[in-house]
């Protein structure tokens, strides 16, 4: 089984859930976060002057899926979360063990 962790821009999590429910997966965990990525927050005019916004609002959604599941979830989430600007967000693969099948020397 993989964990797939994907960091992405709040307003993009609806076309992410159509996407998945498309292909039948219902399952997933969101979170909200601040990060910042290479473009080093955004810089605002604000009152008069400039009002530099640090960390940004993102969600973080896990999904458990089975091995071989995984590429097509890691395309639909990459295609639905990915509108071609700076922030779009990453996608991380990480193994899940289920219980019993763990071992020290993997």
């Amino acid at each position: 089984m993989k964990l797939i962790r994907a960091i992405i821009r709040e307003e993009r999590l609806p076309f992410i859930k159509k996407a998945l429910e498309s292909r039948g997966m219902y399952g997933m965990t969101v979170a909200p976060m601040q990060g910042r990525g290479e473009q080093r927050g955004i810089h605002l005019q604000f009152r008069g002057g400039i009002l530099n916004i640090d960390l940004l609002p993102k969600l973080a959604i896990d999904i458990i899926v089975k091995d071989d599941r995984a590429d097509r979830v890691i395309d639909d989430v990459c295609t639905a979360a990915r509108p071609g600007k700076q922030g779009d967000g990453r996608i991380f693969l990480f193994p899940v063990f289920e219980p019993g099948t763990w071992r020290p020397d993997m």
